[in-house]
């Protein structure tokens, strides 16, 4: 089989989700200038919410760095780390001075105390109620795992607090293409009644770049609409 990346369908018309067109544009904006903006371990020390949004969460080390580095095709830019909870602040990146792209503490298997582990989970929760320009939540999963308990946890949280997450499968590269399609849609049937859950399933590899120029267009398209 291949190992091209498959461009989303729409289920319904069997057509491309995204155009050439807009995948270019997310290529080009992409490529412009990105920088780490802060850490923040409070809410009152956040930027103001004046720039729209998108955040990344997932399980601890499940790869939200190392995709934030390849969306915007740097390799040091998110600090990746093999020690799982590491990540303990929210931390902001200004791409174009349009869109900040926002990193999330890991939840999980933190190897850090239960009351610090509670710390900056309990922020990245007051992030999601508190802000008004969050435009999407994208929840990393490990294609090779799929959805685990701790997951669905974090599911249920987001559609209490009503905020639009879509999923994106990580590490798409490490099993095969029918796999992957199969990780794919028994996410899709997971997530179907979820009232916060946006229907579509991407599969990406951050370090084969499959995936990328449809979530990067999948990032505008969502910052783009009022």
């Amino acid at each position: 089989m291949s190992d091209e990346p498959i461009i989303p369908q729409d289920a319904e018309t069997d057509e491309a989700i995204f155009s050439e067109e807009e995948l270019e544009t997310g290529r080009v904006f992409f490529a412009q200038p990105v920088s780490f903006m802060m850490g923040a371990v409070r809410m009152d020390t956040m930027p103001a919410p004046d720039l729209p949004e998108v955040a990344f969460a997932g399980r601890s080390n499940v790869g939200k760095s190392s995709l934030i580095n390849g969306l915007v095709g740097q390799k040091y830019l998110a600090r990746a780390s093999n020690e799982p909870g590491r990540t303990r602040e929210i931390n902001f990146f200004l791409l174009a001075e349009q869109i900040r792209l926002v990193d999330l503490p890991g939840y999980g298997f933190a190897r850090v105390s239960r009351s610090i582990a509670d710390k900056f989970q309990d922020l990245g929760r007051a992030y999601l109620r508190g802000r008004a320009n969050l435009k999407r939540v994208y929840v990393l999963i490990d294609a090779r795992h799929g959805l685990k308990k701790v997951d669905l946890e974090a599911l249920d949280a987001l559609d209490v607090a009503a905020v639009s997450y879509q999923i994106v499968l990580t590490k798409s590269d490490k099993i095969k293409p029918h796999e992957v399609d199969k990780v794919v849609a028994e996410t899709i049937k997971a997530i179907a009644k979820r009232p916060a859950a946006f229907p579509r399933v991407l599969a990406t590899s951050s370090e084969k770049g499959l995936g990328m120029p449809e979530l990067r267009a999948e990032i505008i398209r969502v910052c783009s609409d009022q």
